[in-house]
């Protein structure tokens, strides 16, 4: 069989000869109809995946050089596409004008795994769109030709006037989108990596302070007034359409995740706002997304819908996210922990541009050189005395998202100044407990940008023990730092191993929790040593670290019970700060904390290991 020469990887270093498969060796991934905007185009549209060839599982680097990027939105030149592709593209074009399916053109996509193909083209009638796909890729892989002049066997055209008998016979029920028209409350889009809860509910309740009727879709569920109505992960276009058919709110603040972008696209056609917080390593390798690149441009999507009198609030501290300001049609916020060090907070500010900063322990609004206090950090509870930077910059973030929708400065800082990161208000959302001597942080961290978060609070709570100040694993008079860690299956080898090492080099015991409801297709037994051996690159004994089948049994155990007499504490109440990377067992974490007498922590003007914590 002949041989291709060698060829530069898409995200990685040049492949070996790769065998030159026949043309006729195209095989269907998925179709798959998204209902509304997507990565490829901003209204629904069906996606036909398909290998052509040989194929290579992906590999590479997360952050790949220009040169290894794949830009998954990209229209691909028709010179590129390989026969099996052009085949296919061909009888799509000529079943859709046969069956009325003409709403815009093909398109052919590069897809980042080596070998893959995406065809996308608009549809308006669902059980019609998906058989024109299915008959498009069975006649181009029979090679039938799509070309009307050219005769065709017996055989052939029988298995052409069968499709076009399912095809006439389909119905055409129309993408569930909500359109503009039909849409009669602003919308604020809210997404990123992390964040993106504690910014939707700071919003929330900004809006809520400032008199309006808000619902709000999270993971945690759908809100009327931060009243939850309906538990659950309602981040996708379900929600959004549940809570824009309401007729009890006037404005809706919507949490948008990866999932629903890569399965259904977003449930309606544009938004007021929306708020890109960052892009970190997190739900890899799911829906052929491998790389940050790609994981900012689908999430970027929110941002490229917004409309042109809306406003699009970036990170400007975040490279990927700064950068989506390029393909956006609205104005653009930038917000910043470091102005003075962001050459994009400069080159905006001189253009007179909008942006939400931290100026001398203060959060600032700037127009151009125009500059407004808004609130300073220790007035604000969710950054817990300063402690939490992440959650200043989820303040910044929600600042900018909330004067979007049209909160006045004042109203922002009440609002703010309110939120109390609590279990009612946030949940496992950085939920501080005080038992005793021993502070216990929840908190729903679960890749390795939200494990350096958490345990950077950690530290700092720990060196508040002796006045110190944030300090590494084992620092000298500090308390001593129990990380329990965990997280879904579906997170790639390199992000669990990853937060093994991370929890290792900075806390001085680990222990795992299982997260049984959440495996998704892994064995219990490979996320769990995946997590040790991380942990073991981070310089702890692998067999020294328990494992806990559920996380009440392993915070139980770990404050009062073996995991807490095998940590050494001396004395009946003895220092420590345990931390709890919470995903499935929240209510009954909390109920256990109350059980033993645990008591929140909402507002930190010192160091909490101090004193009793808290603010009336």
């Amino acid at each position: 069989m002949p041989r291709r020469p060698g060829r530069p990887a898409q995200n990685g270093p040049e492949l070996g000869p790769v065998l030159h498969y026949p043309r006729r060796t195209v095989r269907l991934i998925e179709i798959r109809l998204l209902e509304g905007p997507n990565v490829y185009r901003l209204l629904p549209v069906v996606k036909v995946e398909v290998a052509v060839g040989r194929t290579r599982a992906w590999h590479g680097s997360r952050t790949p050089g220009a040169s290894a990027l794949v830009h998954l939105g990209r229209t691909a030149p028709a010179r590129d596409w390989p026969d099996g592709v052009t085949d296919l593209v061909a009888w799509t074009r000529r079943l859709r004008a046969d069956h009325g399916e003409l709403a815009g053109p093909c398109k052919v996509h590069r897809a980042s795994d080596e070998g893959r193909w995406v065809l996308t083209w608009p549809w308006s009638g669902a059980e019609r769109a998906r058989l024109v796909a299915e008959a498009a890729f069975d006649l181009a892989i029979r090679s039938v030709s799509p070309v009307r002049r050219v005769r065709l066997t017996n055989t052939q055209a029988r298995s052409v006037a069968r499709w076009t008998e399912r095809i006439d016979a389909a119905s055409a029920v129309p993408p569930a989108w909500i359109r503009d028209d039909e849409r009669r409350i602003p919308v604020i889009s809210i997404t990123g990596t992390n964040g993106k809860s504690t910014v939707t509910r700071l919003i929330t309740h900004i809006l809520l302070q400032a008199g309006h009727h808000v619902g709000t879709t999270t993971s945690d569920g759908i809100l009327v007034d931060e009243r939850l109505v309906d538990a659950g992960d309602w981040t996708g276009p379900g929600g959004a359409a549940a809570v824009l058919r309401r007729d009890d709110v006037d404005v809706a603040v919507l949490e948008t995740a990866r999932g629903g972008l890569v399965l259904r696209g977003m449930g309606y056609e544009s938004n007021e706002a929306s708020v890109f917080t960052n892009v970190s390593s997190d739900h890899l390798d799911l829906g052929g997304v491998h790389t940050l690149p790609e994981l900012a441009e689908l999430k970027g999507t929110v941002c490229r819908v917004t409309k042109p009198n809306g406003w699009v609030v970036l990170n400007a501290d975040d490279p990927l996210v700064a950068a989506v300001a390029r393909r956006v049609h609205a104005r653009v916020s930038f917000f910043s922990m470091d102005p003075d060090g962001s050459a994009v907070i400069r080159r905006h500010r001189r253009a007179g541009g909008r942006s939400h900063i931290l100026r001398d322990g203060r959060l600032v609004e700037s127009d151009g050189d125009d500059e407004r206090g808004i609130i300073d950090v220790t007035d604000l509870p969710v950054a817990l005395g300063g402690l939490a930077r992440h959650n200043v910059a989820n303040a910044l973030a929600a600042a900018g998202g909330a004067r979007a929708m049209g909160a006045t400065l004042e109203e922002v800082a009440g609002g703010l100044r309110d939120f109390r990161p609590s279990a009612d208000l946030s949940p496992g959302r950085m939920n501080l407990f005080r038992l005793g001597r021993r502070t216990i942080i929840v908190d729903f961290a679960h890749n390795e940008a939200g494990t350096e978060a958490i345990l950077d609070v950690a530290e700092a709570l720990a060196g508040g023990a002796t006045g110190g100040a944030v300090r590494g694993a084992a620092g000298r008079g500090a308390a001593p730092i129990t990380a329990i860690i965990g997280t879904a299956g579906d997170r790639p080898d390199d992000t669990l191993r990853g937060i093994g090492r991370i929890a290792a080099e900075r806390a001085d015991r680990i222990a795992i929790k299982e997260t049984l409801s959440y495996l998704r297709g892994r064995e219990r037994a490979a996320v769990v040593g995946i997590l040790r051996d991380g942990a073991a690159d981070g310089g702890k004994d692998p067999a020294a670290i328990p494992v806990y089948q559920t996380e009440p049994d392993a915070l139980e155990a770990e404050l009062v019970g073996r995991g807490a007499a095998a940590a050494g504490d001396e004395g009946p109440d003895p220092r420590r700060v345990v931390v709890l990377f919470c995903h499935e067992a929240r209510d009954e974490v909390f109920a256990l904390l109350e059980r033993l007498g645990a008591q929140p922590v909402t507002w930190i003007r010192t160091d909490l290991t101090r004193g009793p914590g808290g603010r009336p």
